[in-house]
């Protein structure tokens, strides 16, 4: 199954999502993309007029072209996800995503999908981090055998660990 992971470029929640049997869906290589891409000379990203119109799918043109430009290249992420994983508060080294307006917008799409999700606190200690593994672990776990076709007992679409 496709996890979005949030924050996008963390590579702890990328080798979590990985090690428990699912594809995460990281920033990495859709920057990668862009950067080997040899059809514009403008790196590091080469953006084209048709990842404007992308990023116009979810904000307005009077918002600010940076917002809709991380949009854009959020948008095979958003498009792909099958389930998403949103951590809060996280550590500058855990995955910094920059700018906190697309941040807010991002969140918001991912929520509003209606894919599973589950959303965590960074952990600020050990206990706390045994637990953000453990909380991890169970909900691709779930995705996992309702992926193979057995039926799960009604659930709701989010869960919230805090």
């Amino acid at each position: 199954m496709k996890i979005f992971i949030y924050p996008a470029n963390s590579l702890i929640l990328s080798d979590l999502v990985e090690r428990f049997g699912h594809q995460p869906l990281a920033i990495m290589k859709e920057i990668r993309k862009k950067v080997t891409d040899p059809g514009l000379d403008s790196p590091p990203l080469n953006m084209t007029p048709d990842d404007a119109k992308k990023g116009l799918k979810y904000a307005a043109i009077e918002i600010p072209s940076g917002v809709r430009g991380r949009m854009a290249l959020m948008d095979p992420l958003i498009e792909q996800a099958e389930a998403a994983i949103i951590v809060e508060d996280a550590d500058y080294m855990f995955g910094c995503m920059g700018c906190a307006r697309t941040n807010e917008l991002l969140k918001y799409v991912i929520r509003n999908k209606g894919i599973p999700v589950l959303e965590l606190k960074y952990p600020k200690n050990e206990n706390e981090a045994k637990n953000f593994v453990l909380y991890v672990k169970e909900f691709l776990d779930k995705l996992k055998v309702s992926e193979a076709g057995v039926e799960l007992t009604p659930e709701p679409k989010q869960e919230v660990r805090r």
